[in-house]
């Protein structure tokens, strides 16, 4: 949460006498380092470069938006420096949020932001809203205490996922304490389901964005999910045969399984911005954050065991998600409770 010192807030609570590691690789987004070192400074951290070289990509295609980062490579000396520090400024280019090494960079009481590897503009567009934590820790303790989450749509969504021994978190963008972790831009509740229980139909509609290859949908997508996996892709346009090609370079089943599922809580990220920016300049983080989207990820769900580098990250626009029956997103909009 922020706290304010000497009539500043300083959301990420550091101060003065603070180690901070900003963390990239090689291939990260150098105008992000220059900044992320020099804010940290003004606020008076003790700051340390780590970079690590950009592995080559083992796969058969390319692995974007994932949140897994592999650049740290398991490198002792790299996770020791990011374990010494106070916080953890990480600009690589995928993010350690899903990185296997990021639990004992936490267990260790580092405090790790994760920024966005977009273009800059997109941080002077957002405006810290000091009462986003408040809503998504709000949204948070609703998806703990239900049984169920349900989707549905005007286009043919018709989900249903069970939350019994879910790993259910929020991210407002900002840190909270010592072993905590948070990307910005944040406004994102979410849910790792267990195995099992994610059954239905996700409809993909015009519009809806698939972050993996930084387009918007145009042709619709019909999921068929039965045990948390995608067992069909149908649709007649390039978009169901875009997601089936790149869904079939990973022959694990874990690549079709559910990685993550929830809704956006942002009111200041937009979902139409894709169309301003080049791909190169994106990593779909603005559109995570949007409010009322519903988040559907295929892939990596260390909750159930099952790892895999092929991801999906699928924001869906005019859904309407309800928890135990309760709404909690209309068609596309959040409830007052949770809009502010």
């Amino acid at each position: 949460m922020s706290r304010r010192r000497a009539g500043s807030t300083r959301c990420c609570g550091l101060d003065g006498e603070e180690v901070v590691v900003v963390l990239s690789e090689s291939s990260s987004r150098d105008v992000l380092v220059e900044t992320s070192r020099l804010a940290a400074q003004m606020l008076g951290g003790k700051v340390l470069d780590v970079v690590v070289p950009t592995p080559s990509n083992p796969h058969p295609v390319a692995i974007r938006s994932t949140g897994a980062s592999v650049a740290l490579q398991r490198n002792v000396a790299a996770i020791a420096a990011l374990k010494a520090a106070d916080l953890v400024i990480d600009l690589t280019v995928e993010g350690i949020l899903h990185a296997p090494e990021l639990p004992e960079v936490l267990d260790a009481g580092t405090r790790v932001l994760m920024v966005s590897n977009e273009h800059p503009e997109h941080f002077e567009r957002y405006r810290w809203d000091p009462d986003l934590p408040r809503r998504v820790a709000l949204g948070v303790e609703w998806m703990s205490e239900a049984a169920e989450l349900t989707v549905t749509s005007a286009a043919g969504t018709d989900l249903r996922i069970g939350l019994a021994g879910a790993f259910v978190a929020g991210s407002s963008g900002v840190t909270d304490g010592p072993g905590s972790i948070a990307h910005w831009p944040g406004g994102l509740v979410a849910a790792y389901p267990a195995s099992g229980t994610v059954e239905g139909t996700l409809v993909l509609a015009p519009g809806d964005l698939n972050l993996t290859f930084k387009r918007y949908v145009e042709t619709p997508v019909t999921l068929t999910i039965r045990d948390d996996h995608v067992v069909d892709v149908g649709g007649d346009g390039v978009d169901a045969l875009l997601f089936d090609s790149y869904l079939s370079a990973f022959p694990e089943p874990a690549a079709r399984a559910a990685s993550h599922v929830g809704w956006g809580m942002n009111t200041g990220a937009r979902w139409d911005y894709f169309e301003l920016y080049d791909k190169a300049a994106l990593n779909g983080t603005e559109a995570r954050a949007y409010a009322g989207n519903f988040l559907y990820s295929t892939g990596a769900n260390e909750h159930a065991e099952r790892f895999t580098a092929g991801h999906f990250d699928l924001p869906l626009r005019a859904c309407t998600l309800s928890l135990d029956g309760r709404p909690i997103v209309v068609e596309g909009q959040l409830v007052p409770e949770l809009s502010g």
